[in-house]
C-alpha cells in the first residue's frame, strides 16, 4: 500500500502530512483531523488497513504538535491558526472533493470551519466525540468526576481550588479519570502508533489548559452551538457511552445540525477507533459509501 509523507509550508513553519493509498474513481478521499489541541495523527494510523478498500486517507499533524513545527510564539495556538492551516492543506494537496472525520478537538475544528467559511467540496462530515460548547463540556466533565472515588474527587477539587495541578494525589486521580473516560496510558503492548510521542503538551496547555475539566486556554470560550444550523452537508455525529464526550454533549451537536445522524458506540470511551475498532470502521465505511 502506497504511503506518501511530506511537509506543507505554512507561515514560515511546516505542516506534516501523510497520505495512505491512492485515489479511486467514485471514492472521495477521507481527511482525518486529530484531537487535542496538541495530539497528533498517530492514532489514525490504526486505520491504515482501511485504505485497502480503495479509500485514500489523508492525515496531518496540526502545527504545534507531532512532526509539524512547534512554534515558540504562543499567539499562534488559536483556533484561527488551525482553521487557516486546514484551508491551506486542502489547497496544497488539491483536496477539491473530500469526506472529513474530526475526532475530539478535530470535530470542533470541523464545526468551526463549516460554520464560519461554508467551504465547498465537502461530501460528508463525521464529528467524533466533539463538543460544540466548552461550557457544556466542562459541566459534563464535573458530572463524570462525581462517579470517581471520594479520594479522587477530593484531590481534583483541591487542585482546582488551589490551581496546583502537580500534587501526586491529583495526578493519580486525573490518570484514573482519563483511563475511565478517555483511553489507557500506552504500555509496551499498545499498538506502536499509540506509543509514539505527540510532542503537543505545550500546545495543549496553551489552547486547552491543564486538563479536560479546567479549560482555561485559548479555546476555553469555544461556542458554536447556535451556528450549527449553518452546516448543510451530511453529518454523522458519534461518541461512546463512556466517553468524555457524553451522550448529552453529542446529542446537543446532533440536535442543532439539520438532517444529522447519530451513532452511539455502546462500549467505548473517547476513542471508539481503539475500543471498538471493527464497529467503528464498519460504521464509517457505510457512512462514506452512502455519501460518495
Amino acid at each position: 500500500m502506497k504511503i506518501e509523507e511530506g511537509y506543507m509550508p505554512f507561515h514560515g513553519y511546516k505542516t506534516y502530512y501523510r497520505i495512505v493509498g491512492e485515489k479511486t474513481p467514485g471514492k472521495a478521499p477521507l481527511l482525518l483531523i486529530h484531537g487535542g489541541p496538541g495530539s497528533s495523527h498517530n492514532y489514525f494510523e490504526l486505520m491504515d488497513d482501511y485504505a485497502e478498500t480503495g479509500r485514500q486517507l489523508i492525515m496531518y499533524d496540526q502545527v504545534g504538535c507531532g512532526k509539524s513545527s512547534l512554534p515558540e510564539d504562543e499567539s499562534l495556538y488559536v483556533r484561527e491558526t488551525w482553521r487557516e492551516e486546514l484551508v491551506a492543506l486542502r489547497e496544497y494537496l488539491h483536496l477539491d472533493e473530500i469526506h472529513m472525520l474530526g475526532q475530539s478537538w478535530g470535530g470542533m475544528l470541523e464545526m468551526y470551519y463549516l460554520t464560519t467559511l461554508d467551504p465547498k467540496g465537502i461530501k460528508s462530515v463525521m464529528i467524533d466525540g466533539s463538543p460544540s460548547s466548552i461550557k457544556l463540556w466542562i459541566k459534563e466533565q464535573h458530572r463524570l468526576i462525581s462517579y470517581l472515588s471520594y479520594e479522587d474527587r477530593t484531590a481534583i477539587a483541591e487542585a482546582e481550588r488551589t490551581g496546583d495541578f502537580t500534587s501526586p494525589k491529583y495526578l493519580a486521580a486525573n490518570d484514573r479519570y482519563m483511563e475511565r473516560y478517555c483511553w489507557d496510558d500506552p504500555t509496551p503492548d499498545s499498538p506502536e502508533p499509540l506509543r509514539r510521542p505527540t510532542n503537543g503538551k505545550r500546545a495543549s496547555l496553551i489552547a486547552e489548559g491543564p486538563n479536560e475539566f479546567t479549560e482555561n486556554g485559548t479555546i476555553s470560550d469555544f461556542e458554536v452551538t447556535d451556528d450549527l444550523h449553518k452546516i448543510h452537508v451530511p453529518v454523522l455525529v458519534t461518541n461512546g457511552t463512556d466517553d468524555l464526550c457524553t451522550p448529552l454533549i453529542a446529542k446537543t451537536v446532533y440536535d442543532h445540525i439539520p438532517g444529522a445522524k447519530w451513532h452511539l458506540f455502546a462500549n467505548s470511551r473517547h476513542l471508539a477507533l481503539l475500543d471498538q475498532h471493527d464497529e467503528f470502521i464498519s460504521v464509517l465505511d457505510q457512512w462514506l459509501n452512502a455519501h460518495d
